[in-house]
């Protein structure tokens, strides 16, 4: 190969001489010939150096691509392993540690956020041996958190360990900073849980933690919130739920001494998940009462509270509350956050059920949640019409799901709601009936209906569920004459509702604007005007990618 290429140089330097040779014929002084024949000697002389050139130059090209080709064939196909598919990965896991680096230097939260979410889309691609390459070239090998670290990761890749660590050893490495340590926590503990190993990753979250309490940093506080979270997951997957709650209220309790406000939403929604998952409600709401409250940090973080703050608020017959608290959640709540959203849905439908409202067709046919709302939509329906052996039906049809969704409760208390709308519906079809007729439409099964649908008469008369008289004598419900709606204050009710909710929305909003400080003072010049423009495009940015994190 090397005497192709020679001959090729060697053929172009003696054309450029062929060249030079021309040029100083045509100018010498006397010419060659006469000035005709010169010419036409240079013109000839020159086209033939050109074609001779042209054809050597194509002949070394096509040599050396033949050359090429079959050193190309000899060399056997290697099988496929997993070093070609990890370089990427790794490659982006070292420019992720490079962007944490860069924000702990620097102290902006932000690099360390985005290099959260970029490990969250990284998530699937993880494996064992990637993440051991990684370790090498992030932390000290040899050192604590390295050896801790790779005790927790699997050995079955033996082939693919050696190879990663093997090219990662040539590597040097430098003293990383606390929040690079952490980091590899937060990776390691991600992979333990996606992968299913749940024992381990207990003792890998155990032992973040133990790091993390020596820790002030604000920039470590972004990376903690998410350390907390899969804190708690690893132990709720385990069933040992309870054992770290008073970890998580000492936690709690140092993070508000930090000022660390981002640790204290992430801690509240975890204490409050703990409680409400052994179903101690009074704990729950005496915790949330008296934790401080702050403006919101995190989005994900304040509809997880809203939808803690719903389910208190219902068990506490606190339905009003409830409701708006719910339906705010699901609101706010990211629309890839399917799961999250159909949770909200299934417990606002049961709270306006309790209210008296039936809730809209288009609740249960949102995008994706059809089947998941499908056993709601079957009891708003029964609750619609008033009918208590079709309520029953579907009770226990879907007492799997409602248990499962832990609304069992719940669905006992919409018992008297489902016959008190038949009961309206009876009053608004028959100006006057008898209470044997009543207790036979509702369907009521006691040994005495009779008297059960006389005493739920009276007590909707009383709560003033219907309009109607009771005649004791002669066993009677006379039902009175249904008026103009629009002559009683109900319609000023609604509309003062609706009101009261745009100008909550509106306030909200103007309270969510960012503006920069002493902006009615001073006038801002066109490149301060285009740095302002160019921040607030990042900031949208930056809250769009967060919302579509993973929820």
């Amino acid at each position: 190969m090397r005497s192709h290429v020679d001959g090729g140089k060697g053929l172009e330097s003696h054309f450029i001489y062929l060249l030079i040779v021309c040029v100083c014929a045509k100018t010498a002084e006397p010419p060659i010939g006469s000035s005709e024949q010169g010419e036409a000697a240079i013109v000839s002389l020159f086209c033939f150096g050109a074609r001779s050139l042209r054809l050597q130059s194509i002949f070394f090209q096509g040599k050396m691509t033949q050359d090429v080709e079959m050193k190309e064939q000899q060399v056997p196909e290697a099988p496929s392993n997993s070093v070609s598919s990890t370089t990427p990965v790794l490659q982006h896991l070292k420019e992720i540690a490079a962007l944490i680096e860069t924000g702990a230097y620097a102290r902006e939260v932000r690099r360390i956020l985005r290099a959260v979410r970029l490990t969250i889309a990284l998530r699937r691609k993880l494996k064992a041996s990637i993440i051991s390459s990684f370790l090498n070239v992030a932390l000290a090998p040899g050192s604590e958190a390295h050896t801790r670290l790779s005790s927790y990761l699997p050995k079955d890749d033996e082939n693919d360990m050696e190879v990663d660590t093997a090219s990662s050893a040539t590597q040097t490495t430098v003293k990383h900073s606390p929040e690079l340590e952490i980091y590899c926590y937060l990776l390691v503990l991600i992979f333990l849980i996606d992968q299913k190993k749940y024992t381990e990753a207990k003792s890998c979250s155990s032992a973040s933690i133990t790091r993390l309490k020596n820790l002030n940093r604000r920039t470590v506080d972004v990376l903690a919130s998410r350390l907390y979270f899969y804190y708690s997951l690893s132990y709720e997957l385990t069933g040992d739920l309870s054992e770290i709650r008073g970890n998580l209220l000492s936690l709690h309790r140092v993070a508000t001494l930090r000022h660390d406000e981002l640790g204290q939403e992430t801690l509240l929604n975890l204490l409050l998940r703990n409680y409400l998952h052994y179903n101690l409600y009074d704990q729950a709401e005496k915790l949330r009462s008296k934790a401080p409250r702050f403006e919101a940090h995190s989005n994900q973080q304040f509809c997880r509270y809203l939808f803690y703050l719903g389910k208190i608020r219902t068990i506490q017959l606190e339905y009003t509350d409830a409701k708006e608290s719910l339906l705010q959640a699901a609101r706010k709540a990211p629309v890839a956050a399917l799961g999250f959203r159909v949770q909200c849905n299934k417990w606002a439908v049961i709270v306006r059920l309790l209210l008296g409202e039936i809730p809209e067709r288009t609740v249960f046919m949102q995008k994706g949640m059809e089947k998941a709302l499908r056993p709601y939509f079957e009891l708003t329906n029964a609750v619609r019409i008033g009918d208590l052996e079709l309520f029953k039906n579907v009770a226990e049809k879907f007492a799997t799901t409602f248990s499962s969704d832990r609304t069992n409760n719940l669905i006992v208390r919409l018992r008297h709601n489902v016959i008190r709308t038949g009961l309206r519906n009876i009053s608004i079809s028959y100006s006057r009936i008898s209470l044997a007729d009543v207790a036979k439409k509702l369907r009521l099964d006691s040994p005495n209906p009779i008297a059960d649908a006389e005493s739920i008469v009276s007590k909707a008369i009383r709560d003033g569920a219907i309009d109607a008289t009771l005649d004791h004598v002669n066993g009677w419900m006379v039902s009175k004459e249904t008026g103009d709606i629009y002559s009683t204050n109900e319609p000023q009710l609604a509309f003062n509702s609706r009101i009261a909710f745009c100008l909550n929305m509106h306030n909200e909003a103007v309270r969510a604007l960012r503006f920069p400080p002493n902006s009615h003072k001073e006038k801002e010049s066109a490149e301060k005007r285009r740095e302002r423009q160019q921040q607030e495009q990042e900031l949208a940015k930056h809250i769009a990618e967060e919302d579509d994190d993973d929820f």
